[in-house]
Parts: C-alpha cells; structure tokens; sequence
C-alpha cells in the first residue's frame, strides 16, 4: 500500500503522467532467451499494485521500455496485451537501440523524459539505479522511485 498512499498524495497537487519501466519491474529480468521477451514471467504482485494505482483519479499509465532489436517491440506489446492490459498501447513507449545506436538506455529513457512536454507531474519507476540517476540528472523536473517502492 505504500507505493499507492504516495502517488495517491502527489496525485492532489497536480495530475500525474506515470512512467514503468518492463523488465525487471513488471517482467522478470532474466528469464528465457536473452532476445526472447515473449516467455518472461510477469511479476504479478507488481502488477497487481500497479493496477490499483491505475483506478486513482487524475494518474496515467504509461510504459517506458528499452529493448535491444526492434522486432523485441512487438514482442513486448504482446506480453503486456496479455499480461499487464490497462496499460493503453497509445501509452506505451518503447525504444529500440538497433534503431537509436550508441546510445546508452539511461540516455535513451531521460532524452525521452525530458522532450516531454507536459504540465503534469512525470513520475518514473525503474529498477537500473544508472537509468534512475540519469534522469535525475537530464531531467530535472522528474520525480523517480526505486521498483523497490512497490514492494510493502
């Protein structure tokens, strides 16, 4: 419940445009193939937080997701169609580095934070500490959380 009591707060000082990271926080990290998304256990607790938070008033769901080759992102949509579905496919970004090479998937997530332009609050939840200082760093105006937040 701590994860929801502390977006439920912020969500009364403006509306939120909250950001999941997949893998490792939704998704387990290292399951199957590397290349291979489509048999990656879903983390179901987690989910099920998320989901709740989901029916808040004024918060938006929003993926924001890295993947290595771009056929990972049909892959990927897939998964969360059958595993994570309130999450709308026009609210989920996800960021191939074949298509975007040399660059690094912290740089990748805080460009991506940062070209936004909204007057809400943008949260982010990751579990790379390197995406998470990232962010902090390029994109100043983000609030980010630890996946261990989800975890009561």
């Amino acid at each position: 419940m701590h994860f929801y009591n502390v977006i439920k707060d912020l969500v009364v000082e403006k509306p939120i445009e909250l950001f999941f990271d997949m893998d490792g926080v939704i998704s387990s990290y290292d399951a199957g193939k590397p290349l291979d998304f489509l048999n990656k256990r879903p983390l179901k607790e987690n989910i099920k937080k998320i989901d709740e938070v989901s029916k808040l008033p004024n918060v938006e769901l929003n993926i924001l997701s890295i993947c290595k080759k771009d056929f990972q992102i049909e892959e990927k949509n897939i998964w969360l169609d059958k595993n994570a579905s309130f999450f709308k496919k026009e609210n989920r970004v996800i960021i191939s580095k074949e298509s975007n090479p040399g660059i690094s998937s912290a740089d990748l997530k805080a460009n991506y934070l940062k070209s936004l332009n909204s007057n809400n609050q943008i949260v982010v939840v990751d579990d790379d500490n390197l995406v998470l200082k990232t962010i902090m760093e390029k994109a100043t105006n983000v609030i980010v959380f630890q996946d261990s937040e989800l975890i009561d």
